[in-house]
């Protein structure tokens, strides 16, 4: 028999989107995956991932072909060039490192395709800055799946993976479509997953974004899931429908005309009975950015993503990522303020 000569493949971050990638590329024969793990590598090492999966069913034990705690470095010569390094991690803006950040040490200039699985639009242009001889690929993933606790995942809506190259002026065209097809082709290998080949990446993202910024964004201020939010009555007419029109209206001005039904199938998307519960993910700041820079308002979103920015804040003062006075007691006579009568 014939052996395959596999492609070396880097997933970075093996949560619930990671895994379920990472899995799908192995079993289709013709990848070789190195996956990258932080809090769950002690676990994962010893005992392997437990998943649970729509597509692939019940699974024990597995481990990609290896896995590191951090991302190997291939410039020091001792790890083979990768020719995917695959994010999957959340696209968090503000809290370093940054994805170029984190992904430079396995990136070989000229040779390493960089697929971001990520939300939102226009997080091509800081890996293109940084890494401007290389194809970056665009991974809009449609599945839901999630970590449950370290090593277990639970995969519970089919694996759709639309792929298609970001356009990088450094790069000739044709080579970035080569590699889109070809990461198409890995991903399409194992037969249980959709990967769906594409030449109209922002087109696509901006689709995706009539559900992300309204969607996420609510469901990461009131703390409710999806079901919750459309059952909640005024959260429909006052909120999400008006978010969506705002962000067909900026994709237009952009050049992005989509369906007239597209709110209605954003509406309608999740199943009432799904209570999906999308992770905190500040990804509308783009757009309103853009809808400034075209002059459409956007009074909705704006609103939204100015209550985003507070939580984002919150979440950065838990990680001590900000400096705060320090706090002094006021209820002490000796540091109470002095108020003018």
């Amino acid at each position: 028999m014939r052996s395959v000569n596999k492609s070396s493949i880097l997933v970075v971050g093996l949560g619930g989107i990671g895994t379920i990638t990472a899995y799908n590329l192995e079993i289709g024969g013709l990848a070789a995956v190195t996956g990258v793990l932080r809090s769950n590598y002690d676990l994962v090492s010893e005992q392997g991932f437990k998943i649970s999966s729509c597509d692939h069913g019940e699974i024990s034990g597995w481990r990609p072909t290896s896995i590191s705690k951090s991302v190997l470095n291939v410039q020091d010569g001792s790890v083979t060039p990768f020719d995917f390094v695959v994010v999957c991690t959340k696209n968090i803006p503000d809290i370093p490192p940054t994805v170029a950040e984190i992904i430079a040490p396995a990136i070989t200039a000229g040779h390493t395709n960089i697929v971001l699985v990520q939300n939102g639009i226009n997080i091509e242009k800081p890996i293109i800055a940084r890494f401007p001889s290389n194809v970056v690929i665009s991974g809009i993933s449609r599945m839901n799946s999630s970590e449950l606790k370290p090593g277990e995942i639970f995969h519970q809506d089919h694996d759709t993976l639309i792929i298609g190259a970001f356009r990088n002026p450094n790069v000739q065209r044709d080579c970035e479509l080569t590699a889109a097809k070809e990461f198409t082709t890995l991903y399409s290998a194992s037969g249980k997953a959709t990967a769906q080949y594409t030449e109209e990446v922002e087109f696509m993202r901006w689709r995706k974004l009539v559900y992300n910024a309204s969607y996420n964004s609510l469901c990461a201020i009131t703390g409710m899931d999806t079901s919750k939010i459309r059952f909640s009555g005024s959260a429909i007419s006052e909120l999400l429908l008006p978010i969506m029109l705002e962000v067909k209206s900026v994709a237009r001005s952009a050049g992005h005309k989509l369906s007239p039904s597209q709110e209605d199938d954003s509406l309608n998307g999740d199943a009432l009975d799904a209570y999906f519960r999308p992770k905190m993910e500040i990804i509308v700041g783009e757009v309103v950015r853009e809808a400034h820079a075209l002059g459409v308002p956007v009074p909705t979103l704006a609103y939204t993503y100015s209550l985003l920015k507070v939580l984002q804040f919150k979440i950065k003062a838990q990680r001590n990522l900000v400096t705060l006075p320090p706090k002094k007691d006021y209820g002490n006579e000796s540091t109470k303020l002095k108020l003018s009568p």
